[in-house]
C-alpha cells in the first residue's frame, strides 16, 4: 500500500521518539506515534502538555532493547507524526476541539483494520484519549478497552468541562456498542457513584490476578486497545504526574500485561498524564519512556502475528 499524506500539518516535536522516523505521511502496516500535548482541564497540577516531548527527549537515553520481551526497537520500522496543533490564543474548550479536529482529519479517512496501521498517542492529560479511543471503537465493533488508571474517570463532566480529564471514560462509553467491553484496573480513587457504576457494570477488577486473567481470557482475534494513565503506577515509582494516588502498581506488573498482550490482537494505545517538570529528577520521564518502549514493542510483535 502507498503512503497516505497528512491532510493537516503537525508541529515538529523536540525530536522524534528514538528509533522512529519523523513522518509527514501514514505508512500502512506500521505503528505511528502522535503527540497531543493538552492539559487545559487538569484540576490539580498542570504540566502534561510537555509530556509528549518529555518522553521523546529522554527516549534516546534508554536502551532500545527490552530484556523483558527479548525484542529491540532497532529491528522495527515505526514513525513519529509529530504533535497535533493547539490554538493557544483560544480558550480551553477551543484548544481541545482544535486538536481533536486535526486528529480526526488525519485518521477518520483511514481504515486502521484494513491497512493494519497501529497508533500510539502520547499525552497530555487524559481528555486527549477521547479522539483515538472513539476512532478505534468506530473501527472495531468488538473492541476491548483496557483502562489502567488511579481514577475511575466516569464523572459526567467536571469543573464545567464536558470533556474533562475526569470524564474521559464516561465520554467514550457514550460511543460503546453492544460488542464493546470495558475492563478497568488500578482504580483507587473516585466518587461513590463512580464505584457503584463500575460494580453494577462489572468493569472493575480488584486484584492483579483477576485483571491479568481477564486479559488472558480475551479471544486471540478480538481487538484490544489500552488507555494508560501514568498515575496507575505508585507515585513512589512515578511522582511526575498531576494527580498522584498512593497504592499503585509497579513496572513489573505492567511487563506481565505486555507479555499477555503480545499474544493478543493488540491494535492501539495511548499513554497520558506525564508532567515532566513535577519530577525534577527526571526519573518519571525515564520510567514513562521505558513503558512506551514496551508498548511499542508489544504493538509491533502483535502486529507481526496479525
Amino acid at each position: 500500500m502507498s503512503q497516505i499524506p497528512l491532510p493537516v500539518p503537525t508541529n515538529d516535536p523536540s525530536r522524534p521518539f528514538f528509533g522512529a522516523d519523523r513522518a509527514f505521511t501514514i505508512t500502512p502496516g506500521h505503528t505511528h506515534i502522535i503527540g497531543f500535548g493538552f492539559d487545559g482541564t487538569a484540576c490539580f497540577r498542570k504540566g502534561t502538555r510537555e509530556g509528549p516531548d518529555g518522553l521523546r527527549a529522554v527516549s534516546e537515553d534508554i536502551e532500545s532493547y527490552s530484556p523483558y520481551l527479548d525484542a529491540d526497537l532497532e529491528d522495527h520500522e515505526f514513525f513519529d507524526l509529530g504533535n497535533l496543533r493547539l490554538g493557544f490564543d483560544e480558550d480551553v474548550e477551543q484548544q481541545w476541539h482544535h486538536a481533536v479536529s486535526d486528529f480526526n482529519a488525519i485518521f477518520e479517512p483511514l481504515d486502521l483494520q484494513q491497512t493494519k496501521t497501529r497508533l500510539l498517542t502520547l499525552g497530555g492529560e487524559h481528555s486527549i484519549s477521547y479522539a483515538p479511543i472513539v476512532k478505534h471503537l468506530q473501527q472495531y465493533p468488538e473492541l476491548v478497552l483496557l483502562h489502567l488508571d488511579a481514577h475511575a474517570d466516569l464523572r459526567d463532566g467536571f469543573l464545567g468541562y464536558h470533556y474533562s480529564h475526569a470524564s474521559i471514560i464516561r465520554r467514550v462509553y457514550d460511543h460503546f456498542g453492544s460488542g464493546h467491553q470495558l475492563i478497568q484496573y488500578g482504580i483507587r480513587s473516585g466518587t461513590r457513584d463512580e464505584y457503584r457504576w463500575m460494580k453494577e457494570n462489572g468493569t472493575v477488577r480488584n486484584s492483579r490476578q483477576d485483571f491479568l486473567q481477564s486479559v488472558k481470557d480475551i479471544a486471540g482475534d478480538r481487538p484490544v486497545y489500552l488507555t494508560l494513565d501514568l498515575d496507575y503506577f505508585d507515585p513512589s515509582f512515578l511522582p511526575g504526574t498531576g494527580t498522584p494516588e498512593p497504592g499503585g502498581e509497579d513496572f513489573h506488573s505492567f511487563v506481565s500485561l505486555m507479555k499477555i498482550l503480545r499474544e493478543k490482537n493488540f491494535i492501539g494505545a495511548d499513554v497520558v498524564e506525564l508532567s515532566p517538570k513535577i519530577d525534577p529528577t527526571g526519573n518519571s520521564d525515564v520510567f514513562a519512556a521505558k513503558i512506551v518502549r514496551e508498548i511499542l514493542l508489544t504493538l509491533e510483535q502483535a502486529g507481526a502475528d496479525a
